[in-house]
């Protein structure tokens, strides 16, 4: 499960960001997974719960936020919406598409102490 992985670098982003900017707690954290990720939110929730206990973000709500993915179509010449790397293009069906979002996760806000 590469989501306990993931969820240790979220706590060292954020315990990066609480000697930068001065905070001890953290409250909430908006975290953004693209549908292209290969993320599971359940599985990354359970894993924060996990590795956030005895730390500034221990009880800490996650919050998040699904991005849809996007590719570019060579074929139609367009920006598409896509829910998986290997789906066709949506509008022309062709299968040169190029991903551009929604394959990538990050701390989009936080709300500290």
């Amino acid at each position: 499960m590469h989501e306990m992985s993931l969820a240790e670098g979220v706590l060292r982003i954020l315990e990066d960001q609480a000697k930068a900017q001065d905070f001890t707690t953290v409250k909430t954290v908006w975290l953004e997974i693209g549908e292209l990720s290969h993320v599971d939110p359940h599985a990354i929730a359970f894993c924060f719960d996990a590795v956030t206990k005895g730390t500034l973000a221990d009880g800490a709500k996650l919050e998040i936020v699904r991005k849809p993915g996007r590719a570019w179509c060579h074929d139609c010449v367009e920006q598409v919406t896509i829910a998986s790397l290997i789906d066709p293009c949506p509008k022309c069906g062709g299968h040169r598409t190029e991903v551009t979002d929604g394959d990538d996760m990050r701390v989009k806000e936080l709300e500290v102490d």
